[in-house]
């Protein structure tokens, strides 16, 4: 049954494909319409926000970096947290964003979260391209993992479509999430292993910090470009897991409400 029911979605969203591109298009001219630095802001966040971790945390709070410079330490693993933050704020607020459209015409509503997260594939790879800048400054060997960075970003993104299905179905109907949003996504910030290592983690909670998706992808992403450091397959396949976990829930609740999307939007 959910062989066919996914295999129905499929279907249904490779009919409407060129509506993807519209989306995401649309969301990324949004996004740098009018502005005066354009594209250069998908750089300017990671960087910025790398340099106030490294002052703050590495400087100050001597927070350790398994024996890497701060800087890569903080900026590989905010290059693919800023892609699923703003993925997730994008996805999680779109059906409201869109409740013109909603109202108007019929299209598969699951595009607007799906198209939420394509769109911060842009920055992403934009951002991407600084680290390899960073790599050479602290003369860090560029190895065959690095191969293995864009591939992660799938993981992430399911992810990001999961959780961002989740708040926008809630969105519809209680637009309190609209706010906790902002506050939720603070929180997962501190709670993954952004700003501090895995390791200083005591070894009884390391296995529940496996249960956010996000550590294992976000330390295969570190791994991936580090050759000082190996992938936690053990910790990325438990990640991969509930990742897949939350995308289920996500698809099921969306379908499960999206016919009263027109109604209360």
């Amino acid at each position: 049954m959910h062989i066919a029911l996914a295999n129905e979605m499929v279907q249904e969203y490779w009919k409407y494909r060129e509506l993807f591109y519209f989306f995401v298009w649309r969301d990324i001219k949004i996004r740098y319409k009018q502005t005066v630095l354009g594209a250069t802001w998908a750089i300017l966040k990671p960087v910025v926000t790398m340099i106030v971790f490294s002052v703050v945390f590495g400087n100050l709070a001597k927070i350790p970096s398994d024996g890497l410079p701060y800087p890569i330490f903080s900026y590989s693993a905010l290059v693919p947290w800023t892609f699923f933050s703003v993925a997730l704020s994008n996805a999680g607020n779109s059906l409201v964003n869109s409740a013109h459209l909603i109202t108007k015409i019929y299209f598969p509503r699951a595009i607007l979260p799906i198209s939420g997260v394509l769109s911060g594939l842009f920055d992403f790879f934009i951002a991407s391209i600084v680290l390899i800048g960073l790599m050479w400054h602290y003369d860090i060997q560029v190895t065959w993992g690095i191969l293995l960075w864009p591939l992660f970003v799938i993981p992430l993104m399911v992810v990001a479509v999961g959780a961002g299905m989740i708040f926008s179905s809630l969105n519809v109907r209680y637009r309190d999430i609209r706010y906790a949003l902002g506050f939720i996504i603070q929180l997962w910030l501190f709670v993954t292993p952004i700003i501090y290592p895995t390791s200083i983690i005591p070894e009884r909670f390391q296995k529940f910090t496996a249960l956010n998706p996000l550590a294992g992808i976000i330390e295969a992403f570190r791994a991936a470009i580090l050759p000082t450091r190996e992938i936690n397959w053990g910790m990325l396949g438990t990640s991969l897991i509930v990742a897949m976990i939350i995308l289920v829930i996500g698809i099921l609740l969306f379908r499960k409400t999206e016919k009263e999307f027109a109604d209360i939007v």
